[in-house]
C-alpha cells in the first residue's frame, strides 16, 4: 500500500494519513475534478440542514470546514469534526473562529444529545463500520433531531452511469496528477465511490440505524445523494420499527433531482 493511499478495508489511521497528506490542495482540487459542481452540492446541503440561529450542528467529516462555514456565518453554533488532524489544522488556519474538534465518526467525542442537527458530506463511504457511525450520529442528536448526509451515489440514468464510472477510473486519477498533492489518494477515491451502495441500500442501512423518516434526493443525476432522517422521539433498538420500503422512500417522492 502507498504510505498516502488507504485501501477499501478503511483502517482509520490509513484514511486519517491520506486525508492528511493532501489537506492543503484538498478543496482546490476537489473543484477542479467536479468542474466546480461541488459548491452546488454544498449549498443544497445547507439548505437540506436548514439550520436556524442558536441550533448546533455537528459537521463531522468536515475537513478544512469548508461545509461549516456557512452555518458559522449565519449565527449557527457548528462543531466541525474530522479525524484527519492535517486537515483540521489547514482548517484552523485559515477560519481560527470556528471550533474544530478530532474525532472519530465511529466513536464521537460528546454526549447524548448534544446536537439538532448531525450532517456529513462526503465522509460516510470513508467510515470503516457504516452502521456504528451512523447510531453514533442518532446518539449524539436530540429526540426529533435531523440527518443529513451527502454521498457519492449512483446515476439514475445507464449511459450516463457508464459515462460516469469510466471518468472516475480513467480521467479522474490523470486529473488528479496533476492537481493533487497526493494523485494516488484519488485512485481511492474513484474505488471508493464504485464499491459504495446505491441510495436505497444506503437508506435502508440508516433505518437499521435506528433513524426514521428515512428519505433521500438525487442530485445531479444521482451522481450525489443526499439522505435525510430524523431521530425518535423514544430510544427504541437500531432497527426497531418501520421495514421495508415504506422506510426507504426515494427521490420520486422528493421534490425532483436538482444541481
Amino acid at each position: 500500500m502507498s504510505p498516502t493511499r488507504a485501501d477499501l478495508d478503511k483502517q482509520p489511521h490509513e484514511v486519517a494519513r491520506m486525508f492528511d497528506a493532501v489537506a492543503r490542495r484538498y478543496d482546490l482540487t476537489n473543484t477542479v475534478l467536479t468542474g466546480g459542481i461541488d459548491h452546488l452540492w454544498r449549498r443544497a446541503v445547507v439548505r437540506a440542514v436548514d439550520a436556524a440561529p442558536g441550533e448546533r450542528v455537528l459537521d463531522i467529516a468536515a475537513g478544512t470546514g469548508t461545509s461549516s462555514e456557512p452555518y458559522a456565518d449565519r449565527g449557527v453554533q457548528v462543531v466541525p469534526a474530522d479525524f484527519s488532524h492535517g486537515m483540521l489544522a489547514e482548517g484552523y488556519r485559515r477560519r481560527p473562529d470556528l471550533p474544530f474538534t478530532a474525532a472519530d465518526a465511529m466513536r464521537l467525542p460528546f454526549v447524548d444529545g448534544a446536537f439538532d442537527v448531525v450532517t456529513m458530506s462526503f465522509g460516510l463511504r470513508n467510515v470503516a463500520d457504516t452502521g456504528a457511525a451512523l447510531r453514533e450520529f442518532r446518539r449524539v442528536v436530540r429526540p426529533g433531531g435531523r440527518l443529513v448526509v451527502c454521498e457519492f451515489s449512483r446515476p439514475v440514468v445507464p449511459v450516463f452511469s457508464t459515462v460516469y464510472r469510466n471518468y472516475l477510473m480513467r480521467a479522474l486519477p490523470q486529473v488528479a496528477r496533476r492537481v493533487s498533492s497526493n494523485p494516488e489518494s484519488y485512485v481511492y477515491l474513484a474505488e471508493s465511490i464504485r464499491a459504495w451502495p446505491p441510495q436505497r441500500e444506503l437508506a435502508e442501512q440508516v433505518r437499521a440505524a435506528g433513524w426514521q423518516r428515512v428519505r433521500w434526493r438525487n442530485l445531479t443525476g444521482g451522481v450525489v445523494a443526499l439522505h435525510h432522517a430524523v431521530a425518535p422521539h423514544d430510544t427504541p433498538e437500531p432497527g426497531a420499527g418501520t421495514t421495508g420500503a415504506a422506510a426507504a422512500a426515494g427521490s420520486d417522492g422528493i421534490p425532483g433531482d436538482t444541481v
